[in-house]
């Protein structure tokens, strides 16, 4: 499976739309600080036709440690989901 990396979606738009990679990069890391720093203050975050980025809330739980299998207390913690949109799904399944 082929990868793509930030740089290459930078160059990418940069070439498509005659915009310098300086300022394609900028916009992308300020798109990016502006998705993590809502879903970090628990904002669900919306883009038409792409999906939701939300921040979820895992509980505490009890788990163990499989060197030793000794019982361990697994700490909550805060995780970032992304759901599809129906429009996106569609596009990957080539509908």
């Amino acid at each position: 499976m082929k990868s793509l990396t930030k740089t290459d979606i930078i160059r990418e738009i940069a070439q498509a739309h005659e915009m310098s990679q300086d300022t394609v990069g900028a916009t992308i890391d300020a798109f990016l600080e502006a998705v993590g720093q809502s879903a970090a203050d628990g904002v669900e975050v919306s883009l038409p036709n792409f999906g939701k980025f939300k921040a979820t809330d895992r509980a505490p739980r009890k788990g163990r440690n499989p060197a030793t299998g000794e019982p361990i207390k697994i700490p909550a913690t805060r995780s970032i989901t992304f759901r599809p949109s129906k429009a996106l799904k569609d596009r990957m399944n080539g509908s």
